[in-house]
C-alpha cells in the first residue's frame, strides 16, 4: 500500500471543490459519478439526511490533493435504490438484528449500472482501494452497521470485489445493445415478421396523432426545458400510485448549464407545442434514459420517446448501448433484452451473513438461468438472431 495516503469522511459534495473531483473523472466514468449530477442531488436537497440519504463520501488524499473518491450515502431505509432489499430487513427483524441504518454506493435514484471508485490518473485503483475499504469495515463496524452494498457496480469492477470477500447479488434490468447496426432498418431486420410490422406501426402512429418526434440536445437544452422535464416527471409520478416522487423541479432545472451537455430530451410535439417528452442522459457511446412524462395520452407516444427515437439516435452516432431505465418487461418486445445487474454487499452481522451468503450462492445461479430462458422465448427476433443474445447472461 502506498505510503502518504490519508482518508477522509465527507458529508456533503459542496465541500469538495469541482476540480478536484474533475480530475477524478474520466471518459468511462459514470455520468450519474460525476460531480454535477451528484452536487445537484445533494444541493436541491433529495439526497440528505431529512430523506434518508445522508451522503457519506469516503476521499483519499496525499499531500492535501484529492486522489480517490467513493460517492456513498448512509441510509435509513430502501427506497430510491431498485435492488429490492426489504425482504432482507424483514429477516434482520426476524433474526433480531438491526438492518438500517446500512451503508451503500451509488448515485442517488439512479439504477444505471457504472459504479466504481474515482481515481486521479496518477494513482492506481491498487494503490486506494484496499485502504478504502479497510476505512469502510472500520466504519461500518464502529457504528455497528450491519450491511455495505455497492450497487450497479461497472461489470470490470466485478472480479476485485469478489476477491475481496464481497457477495454479488444478480438481479437484471432491459438493456438495447448495438452490434453495429447501419441504419434503423437493420435494426428492425433482426426482429421476426410479426414484431416488425407492429414496430412500423407504432413508429407510424405519431404523425397520425400529429406528432412531431424533436431531439433537444447541448445549447438547445434551456431552464425552461428543464422545468418542464420536472412537470412531465412529476405527472408520471402522481399518476402511478406506486411510483415515488423522489427529485423536485431545483433538481432538474440545477442541471443548467454545467451539466447540459449530457442531457438528452427527446419530445412529440404539436403545432410547436410539447406534448410528451422523455428525459436521457448521453456519455460517449453509452445513452440512459431516465425519466418521461406527457400531458396528453397519445397511443405509442411512450415508445417512441423513450425507446424507438433514442435507439434511432443511438444508431446515428454509434452509441453502443442504451439503458432505457428500470423495469417494464414491455420493454423486451421493443429490442431490449433482459440484461444482467450485479451489485456486491458485506454483512457485518453474523447471523445475515449465515442466512443471506447462502441463499445468495443458491438464487444468483437460477437468476442468469431465468434470463437466458426469458432472452430466448420472449424476445422477438429472428431464430438465427437469438443465440448471439446467450452472451448477455455468460457473466
Amino acid at each position: 500500500m502506498s505510503t502518504g495516503l490519508k482518508w477522509r469522511w465527507c458529508h456533503d459534495i459542496r465541500e469538495i471543490p469541482a476540480v478536484a473531483w474533475h480530475a477524478l473523472q474520466t471518459e468511462r466514468t459514470s455520468p450519474f459519478l460525476e460531480y454535477e449530477w451528484l452536487h445537484s442531488l445533494e444541493s436541491s436537497g433529495c439526497a440528505s439526511r431529512k430523506t434518508g440519504w445522508l451522503p457519506c463520501h469516503l476521499l483519499v488524499e496525499a499531500n492535501g490533493q484529492l486522489v480517490a473518491a467513493a460517492p456513498l450515502y448512509l441510509k435509513s431505509h430502501s427506497q430510491g435504490e431498485f435492488v429490492f432489499d426489504q425482504e432482507w430487513a424483514a429477516v434482520a427483524g426476524q433474526l433480531g438484528e438491526r438492518y438500517y441504518p446500512k451503508l451503500i454506493g451509488m448515485a442517488p435514484f439512479t439504477p444505471a449500472t457504472g459504479y466504481r471508485i474515482l481515481v486521479h490518473p496518477e494513482y492506481s485503483e491498487a494503490e486506494v482501494w484496499p485502504l478504502m475499504l479497510a476505512a469502510i469495515d472500520r466504519f461500518c463496524q464502529e457504528k455497528d452497521i450491519s450491511v455495505f452494498s455497492l450497487l450497479y457496480v461497472d461489470l470490470d469492477w466485478r472480479a476485485q470485489l469478489e476477491a475481496d470477500g464481497l457477495t454479488p447479488r444478480i438481479t437484471h434490468n432491459y438493456q438495447w445493445h448495438n452490434p453495429g447496426y447501419r441504419s434503423y432498418e437493420d435494426f428492425l431486420s433482426q426482429f421476426n415478421a410479426n414484431q416488425r410490422r407492429n414496430i412500423k406501426r407504432e413508429r407510424a402512429a405519431m404523425e397520425k396523432s400529429g406528432l412531431e418526434l424533436k431531439i433537444y440536445t447541448g445549447e438547445e437544452i434551456t431552464p425552461r426545458l428543464l422545468s418542464l422535464m420536472y412537470d412531465f416527471y412529476s405527472n408520471t409520478c402522481a399518476q402511478f400510485w406506486n411510483w415515488s416522487k423522489y427529485l423536485n423541479r431545483r433538481f432538474f432545472e440545477s442541471l443548467y448549464p454545467n451539466y447540459r451537455e449530457r442531457v438528452v430530451l427527446v419530445a412529440g410535439e404539436r403545432n410547436a407545442e410539447i406534448v410528451g417528452m422523455s428525459f436521457c442522459i448521453r456519455k460517449g457511446d453509452r445513452l440512459f434514459g431516465r425519466y418521461w412524462g406527457c400531458r396528453e395520452e397519445v397511443k405509442f407516444l411512450h415508445f417512441n420517446v423513450c425507446y424507438y427515437e433514442p435507439i434511432a439516435l443511438a444508431i446515428r452516432e454509434g452509441i453502443r448501448n442504451f439503458d432505457p431505465g428500470a423495469g417494464g418487461s414491455h420493454k423486451i418486445r421493443r429490442g431490449f433484452p433482459a440484461t444482467p445487474v450485479y451489485s456486491y454487499h458485506r454483512f457485518y452481522s453474523r447471523r445475515l451473513q449465515q442466512v443471506l451468503v447462502p441463499y445468495l450462492n443458491r438464487v444468483n445461479p437460477l437468476m442468469l438461468a431465468e434470463l437466458e430462458n426469458v432472452n430466448q422465448n420472449e424476445v422477438p427476433f429472428r431464430e438465427d438472431v437469438l443465440p448471439s443474445l446467450s452472451a448477455l447472461t455468460k457473466g
